[in-house]
């Protein structure tokens, strides 16, 4: 079955704005519409949904937030749907949503990361529609590093089209920047030299999949579940394998751990060619570190498991899109990552 690729962005599109989980504090408004006018500056039109209170954890009550996303999705003049950021507890809309609806309005690019990923993989597994994992909206306003792409780049790229992304060689290693201070910021701090790392063992990889993933923290509670099955998903759109990628944000080893052991007994890595693990700050423990998590619970898939790779909370990100064809390149000198959307 073939995976649903929302058209490419043109200038004069519609990009609507939703918070389906956090919303955003009056703080750091100064900073929504920085980042408001860096997607006008592209040449689209924006427009902000009624789900944008950030005085609590999410921005409206479940059912509220659930219509507002659908509403977004399934209206024809809005070609991508964007969050500030992602928040707790996005789970909640998960039942609530109107998936018929969704499987058959013609598709439409839902972007995010963190707590968006309990959303966008549903949404690639049940209706087969392709998804962004990739910078949220508060994020737009910084430069791209050289060797990645914005989430605004890959919204243009159109089916059957190709784009490859390089590690850029640096992170930032700790803090965040303060909006609310400076909410015009648009240069990353990227202070600390890293590239990818192959963690079960040496050798060099070349392997191909289609991508799914996301954040295990949010994304492990539904997998599983009718909303999180990756192996029906690998059977219907994926014969040739996965390329799965997942990141920590802030939980401990041993809490990474047990949620990378479920997610596996759930067969999320049946069909894995390869994962990708992300960068994370997030801690070890004295008797087991984050490396050591991923290879608890994954060394013995037989698969590589390529790390702090950009497609988590440490900053930069390099977009990428659920159900999109990819191949992966790591060796000694090369690093690089091609999706392809057929």
């Amino acid at each position: 079955m073939p995976i649903r690729y929302p058209r490419p962005l043109r200038p004069g599109d519609r990009v609507a704005v939703t918070s389906p989980s956090s919303g955003v504090p009056e703080a750091l408004r100064a900073r929504l519409d920085t980042a408001v006018r860096a997607v006008e500056a592209r040449g689209y039109e924006v427009v902000v949904g009624d789900c944008m209170d950030g005085a609590g954890h999410v921005s409206a009550p479940a059912a509220v937030r659930a219509a507002e996303l659908t509403r977004m999705l399934t209206d024809p003049d809005v070609r991508a749907v964007v969050p500030p950021w992602g928040g707790e507890t996005a789970i909640d809309l998960v039942p609530l949503l109107d998936w018929d609806r969704l499987r058959e309005a013609e598709p439409t690019w839902l972007v995010g990361w963190s707590d968006m990923s309990t959303l966008l993989t549903p949404l690639t597994l049940l209706t087969g529609t392709a998804t962004l994992h990739g910078n949220n909206l508060m994020d737009t306003p910084y430069r791209t590093p050289e060797g990645l792409l914005s989430w605004l780049d890959v919204v243009t790229v159109p089916e059957g089209g190709s784009f490859t992304q390089t590690p850029p060689g640096r992170h930032r290693s700790s803090g965040w920047d303060d909006w609310a201070a400076d909410p015009h910021v648009d240069t990353m701090v990227l202070d600390t030299a890293g590239t990818w790392r192959r963690l079960d063992g040496p050798g060099d990889v070349d392997v191909r999949g289609r991508l799914v993933g996301g954040c295990v923290e949010t994304l492990h509670h539904v997998v599983g579940s009718p909303y999180g099955d990756v192996p029906a998903f690998a059977r219907a759109h994926a014969p040739e394998g996965l390329i799965v990628y997942v990141e920590a944000g802030e939980d401990d080893a041993f809490a990474i751990c047990r949620a990378l052991h479920g997610m596996r007994l759930a067969g999320f890595f049946d069909a894995a060619s390869a994962v990708l693990v992300g960068r994370t700050a997030a801690p070890g423990r004295p008797s087991l570190s984050q490396d050591e998590a991923v290879l608890d619970a994954l060394g013995t898939l037989g698969v590589p498991l390529i790390a702090d790779v950009e497609c988590g909370h440490v900053p930069p990100y390099l977009p990428l899109v659920n159900g999109a064809r990819a191949r992966v390149v790591h060796t000694a000198t090369r690093s690089e990552l091609t999706q392809t959307l057929d």
